[in-house]
């Protein structure tokens, strides 16, 4: 199933719970294969940032 559209955390969400949920199903993330769950989540959520137009480090509006 396609990964939704948009930048809010609701979105990013329910896309890594989606890439996660494919990866327990056949065990593959895409074209790679995470060893375990920890990998699995980890490559979901570069994944689902990379489709959201989001870094894992990006500064948020309040620190500023």
């Amino acid at each position: 199933m396609p990964l939704k559209k948009g930048s809010s955390r609701t979105t990013i969400s329910q896309n890594i719970k989606e890439l996660v949920d494919d990866w327990q199903q056949d065990g593959s993330i895409g074209s790679s294969h995470p060893r375990s769950k920890k990998q699995a989540v980890k490559q979901a959520v570069a994944i689902a940032l990379k489709k959201a137009g989001k870094s894992k480090y990006q500064k948020s509006a309040k620190s500023k």
